[in-house]
């Protein structure tokens, strides 16, 4: 560490010149940025994350190619032209005063764009604010009185494992109109409790989005001499109601599903 702080003060370029996808994070052009110095690197680890053309430069095209000596080939060439067609350049285009105004502009939005996001400080709130924090309060929810919500927790799981097998779907009905598919479903839960369950219309996202996962609400109505109940849901249109189906996966306020229980019944 102490070597790398000399380093990293000293530097106005960062190369970084792996093959993808084998940089296995980048931590050390992190640190350059921090310093003043500006990353020319790979299409890869941090920098495929962090690059915008105003803040440093990129090789490669952000793809993997193996060994091909010939894509090596194109990308030194690449490097060498960035080098003495932009780089090298702008470093030296220096003001009546000596500084090299488009270079500092340079210096000072990559810290500003990217120290708030690539810093130790950063990494440490997030994981504080999103695991540490809420697994300390999930243990001493479960922990409290005795470890009761835990035995409660436990007793679940092993119903889950017990009954899921009885699980089944019966039937289907989607209307559409103008604006909304209209789902439900009856669902044969048996012995297992429906509490114990979460029943959802499920589709897998659309040009890189996330999946649709819509709860359905479980309807007044049973059915099969009080061994089901009958949910219902609406989604928006937008898409075919061929592209969504209803599944049924385990719950209990609290857990992390599919972790602590990773059952799951599609419909057919």
């Amino acid at each position: 560490m102490q070597l790398t702080e000399q380093l990293v003060q000293g530097v106005d370029v960062w190369i970084n010149t792996p093959r993808r996808p084998w940089e296995a994070c980048g931590t050390s052009g992190m640190k350059v940025l921090v310093n003043g110095g500006i990353n020319i690197s790979e299409l890869d680890g941090w920098w495929a994350e962090a690059y915008s053309p105003e803040i440093g430069w990129a090789l490669g095209d952000g793809q993997e190619h193996g060994d091909n000596p010939s894509w090596d080939a194109f990308e030194a060439e690449a490097l060498y032209g960035l080098l003495e067609s932009q780089v090298i350049p702008e470093f030296y285009n220096r003001d009546k005063n000596g500084i090299p105004s488009a270079w500092v502009a340079r210096v000072r939005e990559s810290m500003a764009q990217l120290t708030p996001r690539f810093s130790a400080s950063r990494a440490v709130r997030e994981y504080s604010e999103k695991h540490y924090i809420p697994g300390a309060a999930a243990f001493c929810a479960r922990a409290a009185d005795k470890g009761a919500v835990g035995k409660q927790m436990f007793d679940w799981r092993q119903d889950i494992d017990q009954q899921w097998a009885s699980l089944q779907f019966g039937v289907v009905k989607v209307e559409t109109d103008r604006e909304n598919h209209k789902f439900e479903v009856q669902i044969f839960t048996h012995d297992l409790d429906p509490r114990s369950l979460r029943v959802e219309v499920y589709a897998n996202g659309a040009n890189g989005g996330a999946p649709v996962r819509q709860e359905m609400k479980r309807l007044p109505q049973v059915v099969g001499a009080g061994k089901g109940s009958v949910y219902g849901a609406e989604v928006p249109s937008a898409r075919p109601a061929a592209d969504f189906t209803v599944r049924a996966v385990p719950y209990f306020e609290g857990a992390a599903v599919p972790l602590e229980a990773d059952r799951i019944l599609w419909q057919r």
